[in-house]
């Protein structure tokens, strides 16, 4: 794993906006609601794996509700 990100669902309003920037489309919609009634996004459990910390999905997102955490060996490539 190179990288993973974080999703705080209860921040998260459901715009689906991180969805189409995910390069490895690993962030889903899912059918859980947050305490306000939104659906929120997660990512796939079975491609959790690919995700490459690339960030987009944390620099679309308007409520800043996704953190991304890389691993070392993926910083400065």
């Amino acid at each position: 794993m190179k990288g993973r990100i974080v999703i705080n669902e209860e921040r998260c309003k459901g715009c689906l906006l991180c969805t189409s920037v995910c390069q490895k489309g690993i962030i889903i919609q899912s059918n859980k609601l947050n305490s306000k009634g939104y659906k929120v996004v997660t990512v796939d459990e079975e491609k959790k794996e690919e995700c490459i910390g690339c960030g987009f999905c944390a620099m679309i997102c308007p409520d800043c509700v996704i953190t991304v955490y890389r691993s070392k060996d993926n910083r400065g490539k």
